[in-house]
């Protein structure tokens, strides 16, 4: 396989955390070339990665004709504009979640993708979280029974707005911002991933803070209806617990019960890579419990996750995608609807009824 020269825009988290320590652990990429507009003392690409070019502007590196992959990791308002221009301009694409601010703009670049014969793809990293791998095996095994709630959360107790840091602009109300795009992104992915399209949609998206006088959407609350089960979307800024919850499953055979975000995250800001001994594996105090009914009795047990694929899999599946061994790790069709759910779920709160999904 021939060197893929990568170049990412931006120069924020999401770049240094989530994409270029996994980038630079696959064999067949190079990374190439980063963009960042304004660089400082401490916070410098020329510096921190020599010999990757440091350019000032996006059309710098989408001109670049060595550059065969463009990564966005801009804010969500930038990112149609930019993959629309970095796939005309013949680089594959990887964009950052949320895929796009509207479902329109999803399927207008799923198109231009097509027509200029390119991967796409939207980085939705938390298929690869090593729980929500152990829970697609209690359901792939059918461990759990016939399914009747399915509930997924990302929680925090941030009762006060963030004003600076990468907060900045999270905090303020933007085309694709808020807390349904942000971190309801990671988990209506999750159900859509393993259930489909629901039948219906009922949104509580809005604010749980006390002081917000920007409209800032920081919450979110989506049931998904499906037939026969109900799935439950949960992103809170105001959860005062020590233990947050993560998954709680229920079927007519057993639940899962699981606390605590995927620890790969805390591990990649801690300096490690997917490489590492012990990379995407969680404390046993930190293990799923698993309830199982017997007879007329139940027996819970503590289950541990299965053995990490880890995020690294997203770049090593576009990899062999870009070498036509297979195809892209996340189908952007998927983010799509995503989208479109989102869209939704807005559209349910302001009009404050439950909307039917369609095809």
């Amino acid at each position: 396989m021939s060197i893929i020269n990568v170049g990412i825009i931006g120069y924020g988290m999401s770049a240094k955390v989530f994409h270029i320590p996994l980038i630079t652990i696959v064999p067949a990429f190079k990374l190439y070339a980063i963009v960042q507009r304004h660089p400082g003392p401490d916070n410098d690409v020329a510096k921190d990665h020599p010999g990757v070019k440091a350019y000032r502007a996006s059309d710098e590196v989408m001109n670049d004709p060595t550059v065969d992959v463009i990564v966005i990791t801009t804010t969500p308002d930038t990112h149609f504009q930019l993959a629309k221009l970095a796939l005309e301009s013949g680089k594959h694409v990887v964009v950052e979640k949320p895929f796009a601010p509207t479902h329109q703009e999803c399927e207008e670049l799923i198109e231009i993708a097509k027509n200029h014969k390119r991967l796409l793809t939207v980085y939705q990293n938390r298929r690869w979280d090593t729980d929500f791998l152990t829970l697609s095996k209690l359901l792939k095994d059918n461990t759990l029974g016939r399914v009747v709630e399915f509930e997924t959360h990302y929680d925090r107790h941030r009762p006060e707005a963030t004003v600076s840091g990468a907060g900045g602009w999270k905090a303020k109300p933007l085309p694709g911002g808020g807390a349904a795009y942000d971190l309801g992104t990671h988990l209506i992915d999750q159900v859509v991933v393993t259930y489909g399209l629901p039948r219906r949609i009922t949104g509580f998206v809005g604010t749980q803070r006390e002081n917000n006088t920007n409209g800032y959407e920081d919450s979110c609350t989506i049931l998904f209806h499906y037939d026969g089960m109900l799935a439950t979307v949960k992103a809170a800024v105001v959860s005062p617990e020590a233990n947050q919850l993560r998954y709680w499953v229920r079927g007519d055979k057993g639940s899962y019960k699981k606390y605590h975000i995927d620890c790969q995250e805390d591990q990649l800001k801690a300096g490690m890579k997917p490489v590492d001994k012990g990379f995407g594996i969680e404390p046993q105090d930190r293990s799923g419990i698993l309830s199982l009914v017997e007879g007329s009795d139940f027996r819970s047990k503590s289950l541990p996750n299965i053995e990490p694929q880890t995020y690294g899999a997203f770049y090593t599946q576009f990899a062999q995608a870009l070498a036509g061994k297979g195809d892209v790790p996340v189908n952007p069709k998927i983010p799509s609807q995503v989208i479109r759910l989102i869209e939704m779920a807005r559209q349910s709160t302001q009009e404050g009824r439950t909307l039917e999904v369609g095809p």
